[in-house]
């Protein structure tokens, strides 16, 4: 199937027992056995759910994959993949990443006696000095939260293969309509499906998806037996999110790239980062694994105060002040103080996170109304 097909019939049967086109809800914790162990393929709805292997199968296909499983949420999703490793096991990690992931690696992980090296992945061969015999897994965005960065994953796979080494990368920001991680040799792709994937900022979720068989069913396994696992009716609007990324995705990268152009022409901001610039870092390798660029992007002002940036932050109206991205509706985000404020601050000024960043989730209005509702709120 071509893309938007397979966006809209992923996982999707008509209900054998009523001819439903929609995948019912099955809101049900439990299945009735015709006698011990002999079911219709559901026991208990924490480890198999109707709607919930409905879109399993959808993330699966929708990423290129085999198997693909959903969790309570896209931290939730990450937690699973980390509990694949033992104490002294060593994480490279890309130093540019989602602040609750960093937060997750940091505060829990590093408890249980895993070991994260922090790099930045801009060149694939600079995770090459922190591989060791203990290193078992490489993790990475891309493009980045929220500097936008651009990581080769058919290079850093090139390396991870060559050091049988798994490799999961975060494909939020990016979405399946963009870019295919497991066709550029990912062994795990990770999604907050909470994002562009449900697409109407009503639910919380996270999504794995994957090739191998044992991976799968060692993931299953964490999934069944920690219980991070989505309910039946966050998995229904997720599937119907589905359906229309296609749609949403261009309307999102549409707007995205007129609103950069508009702020990096305005006179009061100072920087523009937004990987469908030809002299953004990597843009030839953004434009080679990405089919095109995005609704994400960030900013920063002449002024550098945090008064300024302030100012911008409170004066919009129609992008909305609040956590969070992918939405139909437009958001404005301050990262230091919001989606990375777990990061310490040397550290977030060290990867080139200022103070006064701000971060955009273009929504799919008319960028008229978007262009001047920035306009007025810069000054």
């Amino acid at each position: 199937m071509k893309l938007a097909t397979k966006l809209i019939h992923a996982g999707a049967e008509p209900d054998p027992s009523t001819g439903a086109v929609m995948t019912p809800i099955y809101q049900t914790s439990t299945f009735v056995q015709t006698a011990p162990g002999q079911h219709q393929g559901y026991e208990y709805a924490r480890s198999q759910n109707p709607t919930r292997f409905a879109l399993e199968r959808a993330f699966a296909e929708i990423e290129n994959g085999k198997y693909g499983l959903a969790f309570s949420s896209g931290v939730a999703a990450t937690d699973a993949v980390i509990k694949l490793l033992q104490p002294g096991d060593e994480v490279i990690a890309a130093s540019d990443m989602y602040g609750g992931t960093y937060r997750l690696f940091t505060k829990v992980f590093e408890k249980f006696g895993i070991k994260f090296h922090y790099v930045n992945m801009q060149q694939a061969d600079n995770i090459v000095p922190f591989i060791n015999s203990n290193t078992k897994l490489v993790w990475t965005e891309t493009p980045t939260n929220p500097l936008m960065s651009i990581v080769d994953i058919a290079a850093i796979a090139a390396i991870t293969q060559k050091h049988s080494i798994l490799l999961c990368v975060d494909n939020t920001f990016a979405s399946p309509y963009l870019q295919n991680p497991l066709d550029l040799g990912a062994d795990i792709v990770m999604h907050s499906a909470t994002k562009y994937l449900g697409g109407h900022s009503d639910v919380i979720q996270g999504a794995l998806m994957m090739n191998d068989t044992a991976l799968r069913d060692q993931l299953y396994f964490i999934q069944k037996s920690c219980g991070a696992v989505p309910g039946p009716q966050d998995c229904f609007l997720v599937l119907r999110g589905i359906k229309t990324l296609h749609l949403r995705m261009q309307r999102h990268c549409e707007n995205g790239e007129q609103v950069a152009r508009y702020l990096r022409n305005h006179p009061k901001v100072g920087k523009v980062y937004w990987c469908g610039f030809e002299d953004h870092p990597n843009y030839h390798i953004a434009k080679k694994q990405m089919r095109d660029f995005g609704g994400m992007l960030s900013f920063e002002l002449k002024d550098t105060s945090i008064e300024a940036a302030n100012k911008v932050l409170s004066s919009t109206r129609i992008f909305a002040l609040a956590e969070s991205l992918g939405g139909v509706e437009s958001l404005i985000n301050h990262p230091a103080t919001m989606t990375h404020a777990s990061i310490p601050r040397e550290e977030r000024l060290k990867n080139g996170l200022s103070d006064c960043l701000i971060r955009l989730s273009v929504g799919v209005e008319d960028v008229e109304d978007l262009i001047a509702d920035l306009e007025q709120a810069i000054g």
